[in-house]
């Protein structure tokens, strides 16, 4: 079959590919089915504080993260012995197990997720402006300040 090309977020992508140490990663990961889930605010809460957790993160670092209601967008740079689907996996498994725990029934993330190797270091500020300018686009706020959900090292 020719032109296959496998669906964006797809495992896929991932086939042959390995994560490096220090390298930055724009991560998408997307609810199942695109529920809209954390449009509540107790799931929200619940997912955040748990995908925010030192023991997770370890020795990689979140450097801005925005949490919509029916996706995330972390941008992440991986530590010493890092690998970033583990990261990455521990992380919607971890928000998963606590917004469960909240009240939600049913799986809340889809199993696969987008990333992008960030090329060069010039690129990191403009990624972080695009990931916590997400509820803007969305029309969620109209000032980033007003979205409760984000957040950048920088801030």
């Amino acid at each position: 079959m020719t032109g296959f090309r496998p669906l964006i977020g797809h495992k896929q992508l991932r086939v042959g590919r390995f994560s490096e140490v220090g390298r930055v990663y724009l991560v998408t990961s997307s609810t199942f089915g695109r529920a809209r889930i954390f449009s509540e605010w107790c799931y929200a809460k619940a997912a955040v504080q748990a995908f925010l957790q030192p023991s997770l993160v370890k020795n990689s670092q979140v450097i801005a993260w925005v949490l919509m209601p029916d996706h995330v967008h972390w941008l992440l740079q991986t530590g010493d012995g890092t690998d970033l689907s583990r990261l990455v996996g521990a992380m919607k498994s971890s928000s998963a197990r606590a917004v469960r725990q909240t009240g939600y029934q049913g799986r809340v993330w889809a199993s696969a997720f987008h990333d992008h190797a960030v090329r060069s270091e010039e690129d990191i500020l403009p990624l972080a402006r695009y990931v916590v300018a997400n509820p803007l686009r969305a029309r969620l706020a109209r000032r980033v300040g007003e979205y409760p959900f984000w957040d950048a090292i920088w801030i």
